[in-house]
């Protein structure tokens, strides 16, 4: 399997000890299931998401396609045994053009990031334009209506619960380890990752260099952000030629999703730069092979996203038609805004705990397609999970994922 090495020369890339975009998580899903979603960005805040305001109602990662076995450095031999899943077809494009524009591109990119331009030109000779990419980075040209009922119900099911007590079970200690160090719950820990790729059974078949330098060069000008999500993925193709050089991994070996992302928790290449750590001490970040590398790093990432230690996620709440302002409660989207009085002052109903929370609240609002929406109180926890991935509906389901799968192994024997 392919990992960066950690060395004197890239350990300013590795833990920011302080997300993903976004957690672009990313999967690769059937069409279907595409159709009714928005595209995500990665396990990295994009663009698009940096500013505090989310959209209410973007969604996460569809559902992956399965990974090739990666190559491990030769600097690096492994420790472990490489994950084995099926092979798919290669995902095959035409050669990415020489134009003057690349020309251009290399001969700056590679003065800013002090990289040898030989190298870099070689590697950009290397890369191919994949029209899959590009049509699937657009938005559903008719999109169905959000069903937060159907939408949860590809995640919390009996082969990822299940799948996900096998991984707590295994890995106890570093989850327990990870909740000490960094204060996030190994249960949502345990939910991202089995949200984005199953536990390592589905982490995308794409080459990362094809997938960012597509995006890089021949980002589709019907995207409606066209130029900012074209200007996200340039910087991710830098960061990803930065990790290869200064590890010196190849990167023609390193499969994810079809934009950019990586390994069992899916960081884009800043993620893997910022956040990713070397939680097992083997002198190597291998989110591929190391499940330890990849529980540490997820914690890492909601700590620097400010992960607030023992606060819920959310609350339940109460709306009464005609007397909630559901205009005031709904404008600031997802970003925890009203205190408990204010928020209960625009007719939201709170009981119990929630009534002594000392933090912002936002009122999150779950569409079920025909039926009524579900609603609930979001705190500045939920927010951090959706840094990961900027979606209300993403969050919801890792945390409800995380629930399920903790209740599984507290019933176990």
């Amino acid at each position: 399997m392919n990992v960066f090495k950690t060395s004197p020369k890239s350990k300013q890339l590795q833990a920011c000890q302080g997300m993903a975009s976004m957690g672009l998580a990313l999967l690769l899903s059937a069409l279907t299931a595409w159709a009714a979603e928005p595209t995500p960005v990665s396990a990295q805040t994009s663009p698009d998401s940096a500013p505090k305001q989310a959209k209410r109602h973007s969604t996460p990662n569809a559902q992956p396609a399965k990974a090739k076995p990666q190559q491990r450095l030769k600097s690096a031999p492994p420790k472990k045994q490489a994950m084995r899943p099926v092979r798919l077809a290669a995902v095959t494009g035409v050669a990415l053009a020489s134009t003057a524009q690349t020309q251009a591109w290399v001969q700056d990119a590679a003065r800013r990031l002090q990289l040898d331009p030989i190298w870099v030109q070689n590697t950009l000779q290397r890369a191919q334009r994949l029209p899959s990419i590009e049509r699937l980075i657009l938005p559903p040209s008719s999109p169905t209506a959000k069903n937060w009922a159907a939408y949860r119900a590809r995640f919390i099911e009996p082969i990822r619960i299940q799948a996900g007590a096998r991984f707590w079970l295994t890995h106890r200690s570093a989850l327990e380890r990870a909740e000490r160090e960094y204060g996030v719950p190994a249960s949502v820990i345990v939910g991202i990752i089995g949200v984005e790729t199953l536990y390592g059974q589905y982490t995308g078949n794409f080459r990362i260099l094809d997938a960012l330098a597509t995006l890089t060069f021949h980002f589709p000008s019907a995207h409606p952000r066209a130029a900012s999500r074209q200007a996200f993925f340039q910087s991710e193709l830098e960061q990803f030629l930065l990790l290869t050089s200064r590890s010196g991994a190849d990167p023609m070996a390193i499969r994810g999703s079809y934009a950019g992302a990586m390994g069992l928790p899916q960081f884009m290449p800043s993620s893997w730069a910022k956040f990713a750590v070397d939680f097992d001490g083997d002198g190597r970040i291998d989110l591929f092979g190391s499940p330890t590398d990849a529980i540490g790093s997820v914690a890492n990432y909601f700590k620097a996203f400010d992960w607030r230690s023992g606060m819920p996620t959310h609350y339940p709440v109460t709306l009464t038609l005609g007397q909630t302002d559901m205009d005031s409660l709904l404008a600031p989207d997802i970003l925890p805004t009203f205190s408990v009085t204010s928020f209960m002052g625009h007719g939201a109903t709170l009981s119990g705990a929630a009534m002594q929370h000392k933090g912002p609240l936002a009122l999150i609002e779950l569409l079920n397609g025909p039926d009524a929406p579900s609603y609930v109180a979001g705190t500045e926890n939920f927010y951090a999970i959706t840094r990961y991935n900027w979606s209300s509906y993403y969050a919801m389901a890792v945390i409800d994922l995380a629930e399920a799968v903790a209740r599984e192994v507290q019933n176990r024997p």
